[in-house]
């Protein structure tokens, strides 16, 4: 098994997508709500579909005080446990009252910060209180902290937060008005590529989106990143015009894509032709552009981002529009994906046939078990960790969110793990939430640096994995558990 020297967890790279974990970990858990808000505004609001003024009382009060404090609890709650959920959604409960916008990113930053405090203050009154008064001081401390913060929060940081809340939606508010939305399509793409797809969509586009649906019904913003036809269309692509295992399992992941909407399985195929990217980009572009110019937008977070999410939350009037985005992504995508696959398809068919023409002379001395196993690349496993030191049992297959990829990869896993009678128990996390007891780590190789930078004072095995549709990833691991458990 080759090691290779270990990657910088403190890269640019590495921040942005623990940042962007840290943010995304505080909305996903939530995003149920997000949906039933968006059927409620879709139903019940003034252009949705049964306009109801009655019931249409629910929806602003949830976008205003439910699902910023559900926010700021579960920010709190990831930073210290039940305690610091209570005494995140108090501080959140401080610039939620009297704001005349939404305090989605309010509740983010307000829910962590006063668990921190929370947790700062406890720690200095551990081992210093007398038996019996554990309870007393420990309420008494989050109520004298819950009062402090709540009123700060209000007086002070609430106008703050609505400052640049204002500039933000100001500053999107001017792209849209001057037809640029499109432009977006340049970060957002290459930022998906880098697993950065739920920071940009719930730490920005779901935030601002729900603001603009209380005031205009609809919202742009909620398909700037979460539109998947720009994607499909780049796996219909390499399904027809590409070779070797991207062009085999490039259709099972476009249906993955289509109607799970689970992005992760199609950003490393830009990855194995980086100019590949420009097709998803394109396509992207096209789409904003037309929904732009006919009023496209959803009432709700399309989350995950596929086509049936995408029907779910259109509103009465808008289907033509966002079906016209979604298809028009795909075939913009795949036109430009196809045209760079065809420039190169020569090339890359003679270099898959000389590697398949080696790996045939190599099997005529009956070596060609051991010539396979040199051409495929093992997995990538951490320095100064040695995997057979530990029974590997439990098994942590992580992804950014802990929901998408990294379940499908869970799914796969265990049903070969029970086929070849190995006795490991698998799991699907976030990169945020791997425990403690894990034995052996899988995650993307996107990902790899901030796993190592979050697992670096655990003598864990770390191996990496480019498509979670490949069964030939599997299979390695499979041998990796078997060879450190002396199977």
């Amino acid at each position: 098994m080759d090691f290779q020297q270990p990657a910088n967890a403190n890269s640019w790279r590495a921040k942005i997508q623990r940042m962007g974990g840290f943010l995304s970990s505080m909305v996903m858990p939530n995003i149920g709500v997000f949906i039933a808000w968006g059927l409620m505004a879709a139903f019940f609001i003034p252009t949705g579909w049964t306009p109801n003024k009655h019931l249409n009382e629910l929806v602003p009060p949830i976008l205003n005080y439910l699902l910023p404090i559900l926010i700021g609890y579960t920010g709190g709650y990831n930073v210290y446990g039940k305690r610091g959920g209570a005494i995140g959604a108090l501080a959140t409960m401080g610039v939620v009252v009297g704001a005349d916008i939404t305090m989605l990113i309010g509740g983010m930053i307000m829910g962590p910060i006063g668990a921190i405090l929370m947790k700062k203050i406890d720690e200095l009154f551990k081992g210093k209180v007398k038996p019996g008064l554990e309870m007393l001081v420990d309420n008494f401390s989050l109520g004298f902290l819950g009062f402090a913060i709540a009123l700060v929060g209000f007086v002070a940081v609430e106008p703050i937060f609505a400052v640049i809340l204002s500039f933000i939606s100001g500053g999107v508010d001017w792209l849209m008005a001057r037809n640029l939305s499109p432009l977006t399509s340049i970060f957002v793409q290459p930022a998906q590529v880098l697993f950065l797809n739920n920071a940009v969509n719930h730490g920005i586009m779901i935030p601002l989106g729900t603001q603009q649906v209380l005031e205009t019904g609809k919202s742009l913003l909620f398909l700037v990143e979460a539109n998947g036809g720009a994607w499909v269309g780049l796996l219909i692509a390499f399904s027809m015009f590409g070779t070797g295992m991207a062009k085999k399992s490039a259709p099972a992941s476009m249906l993955i894509q289509f109607l799970g909407g689970i992005g992760e399985v199609a950003f490393p195929y830009a990855m194995i032709k980086p100019i590949t990217i420009l097709a998803p980009i394109a396509g992207n572009m096209t789409a904003l552009a037309i929904g732009q110019l006919f009023g496209g937008g959803t009432v709700g977070a399309v989350s995950p981002g596929s086509f049936l999410a995408l029907l779910m939350m259109t509103p009465r009037g808008n289907f033509v529009v966002n079906i016209a985005m979604y298809a028009s992504a795909v075939l913009v995508s795949f036109l430009v994906g196809a045209f760079f696959l065809k420039l190169s398809l020569k090339k890359d068919l003679a270099a898959e046939a000389e590697a398949e023409s080696e790996l045939a002379l190599a099997g005529a001395d009956g070596s060609t078990v051991e010539a396979f196993e040199t051409a495929v690349p093992e997995p990538i496993v951490t320095e100064n960790v040695v995997p057979t030191g530990k029974m590997i049992r439990n098994v942590i297959i992580a992804c950014d969110a802990g929901m998408g990829s990294s379940a499908m990869g869970a799914s796969m896993l265990s049903t070969k793990a029970r086929k070849n009678m190995l006795e490991v128990t698998v799991k699907n996390v976030s990169v945020d939430s791997i425990p403690d007891n894990a034995d052996l780590i899988i995650t993307n190789e996107i990902l790899l640096e901030r796993v190592k930078g979050l697992t670096s004072d655990r003598q864990v095995p770390i191996l990496t994995i480019k498509n979670f549709l490949d069964n030939s990833e599997y299979d390695r691991f499979i041998k990796f558990i078997k060879e450190t458990n002396g199977e």
